[in-house]
């Protein structure tokens, strides 16, 4: 199946920052859209950040604009996030996903198969 595959989490205190990467075995990302979507406990799967394609625009959800940052590795056909300053309600399960590329990139429904996510943990 068309599925990505999620790394990178881990425990970190407040203020701290991580790099989440996104790798698509079998399959280049350069010209497809990509989103980063967190799912926390009792809570609705959100869209967190996505890039339209190589070179595209990028948009952000207004709860971690001026903190996290998506990026591409062509060479390396990889995806990241990197997230700094970091919040206690920012700890969730993080998944990427291909998403349609117009300007509802953040609410697109997936394109290819949920992964297991990786699990991002901010406490002291």
């Amino acid at each position: 199946q068309l599925q990505l595959v999620e790394s990178g989490g881990s425990l970190v205190q407040p203020g701290g920052s991580l790099r989440l990467s996104c790798a698509a075995p079998g399959f280049t990302l350069d010209y497809h859209a990509v989103a980063w979507f967190r799912q926390a406990p009792g809570k609705e799967r959100e869209g967190v950040s996505c890039m339209r394609s190589s070179g595209g625009s990028t948009h952000n959800a207004d709860s971690v604009k001026g903190r996290f940052t998506m990026s591409r590795d062509n060479a390396k056909n990889t995806v990241y996030l990197q997230m700094n300053n970091l919040k206690p309600e920012d700890s969730a399960v993080y998944y990427c996903a291909l998403v349609l590329g117009g300007t509802s990139c953040l609410t697109s429904p997936p394109l290819s198969s949920w992964g297991q996510g990786t699990q991002v943990t901010v406490s002291s």
